[in-house]
């Protein structure tokens, strides 16, 4: 559970125009690193403009991925974040946070397993196979909702393409009944 403040509100903190940053619980101007920093230690927070009283914290949060994908070791592959914004526009956009929510929600449940396996130290890379899994899973969403991302069309699909389509279908039926037992 994410830490919040006394009263169990999210932490509030005020974006400025002058573009500081002002965290009303510790009454002090923070960072964005500040801000990530708080993201890992699950501090709840909403981030308001100051003028507006409008809540940015979307902004913000993206500004932060942003910032650590500029500086280090990069985390989002070109072709996911290629992925991610042909998604814009799509029909299929309203899907998407949902998708990836329950796809984050799933992959903090499995941590404690993956970290338990890495313990006892498995010579198979549970990683390895959680990021093939979910690339198959990405993969076949995008064929089944996205038009044009399978090579081939159904009316030029051999009878082998027939079947594999068939089994995508399949197996996105399974991932979304594991995903509707999860959410319970």
């Amino acid at each position: 559970m994410a830490k919040r403040t006394a009263d169990g509100e999210p932490i509030i903190i005020k974006k400025y125009a002058n573009r500081r940053l002002y965290n009303t619980d510790t009454s002090s101007y923070i960072t964005l690193d500040d801000l990530a920093k708080m993201v890992r230690e699950n501090v709840d927070f909403q981030v308001l403009d100051a003028k507006s009283g409008d809540d940015i914290t979307h902004t913000i949060l993206t500004q932060i991925i942003v910032e650590e994908e500029s500086h280090g070791t990069q985390m989002l592959p070109v072709s996911f974040l290629r992925d991610l914004i042909s998604m814009y526009g799509n029909s299929m956009q309203s899907m998407m946070p949902s998708y990836l929510e329950a796809s984050m929600t799933n992959f903090r449940k499995n941590r404690e397993q993956l970290q338990a396996a890495f313990a006892k130290g498995i010579e198979a890379n549970p990683l390895a196979k959680m990021a093939e899994a979910n690339f198959k899973m990405m993969q076949n969403a995008a064929e089944a909702f996205i038009p044009g991302t399978r090579k081939t069309g159904a009316k030029n699909a051999k009878p082998e393409q027939t079947d594999e389509l068939a089994q995508m279908r399949e197996q996105m039926a399974a991932m979304q009944k594991k995903l509707d037992e999860l959410s319970k």
